[in-house]
């Protein structure tokens, strides 16, 4: 499922990924400690992921379980970014992005085993 994600709702994805499934009352705890934000915004954001079907709440006491991979997400944002900037070229977006010369030699060696899977 393509799902597209703005960075509050990612905040919310990535504690469900991180911690399994919690209640509203839980996550609204867990992000005002990390972001300071009131229930109010943690619940208005909840409920959009709902509307997304990216989130499922259930039960009385709002129990929230994420509906979509943190794999699926990155896959969506990965292709979007590569269509906004690079034309949907993976060739014009690694060209670009070792241009920057900020790979390790490990870094390299994994990418040509990734490479060699592909073939």
């Amino acid at each position: 499922m393509a799902v597209k994600v703005f960075d509050s709702e990612l905040k919310v994805m990535e504690i469900l990924w991180n911690e399994g499934d919690l209640t509203a009352g839980q996550l609204a705890r867990i992000l005002k400690e990390q972001t300071g934000w009131n229930r109010n915004t943690t619940y208005t954001v909840i409920k959009k992921l709902i509307d997304k079907g990216a989130v499922r709440r259930s039960g009385s006491n709002f129990l929230c379980k994420a509906l979509v991979a943190k794999e699926q997400i990155r896959l969506y944002e990965a292709e979007e970014l590569l269509d906004k900037l690079f034309d949907g070229s993976v060739e014009v977006f690694l060209s670009a992005f070792l241009n920057g010369g900020t790979l390790s030699a490990d870094e390299i060696n994994s990418l040509k085993q990734l490479v060699e899977k592909l073939k």
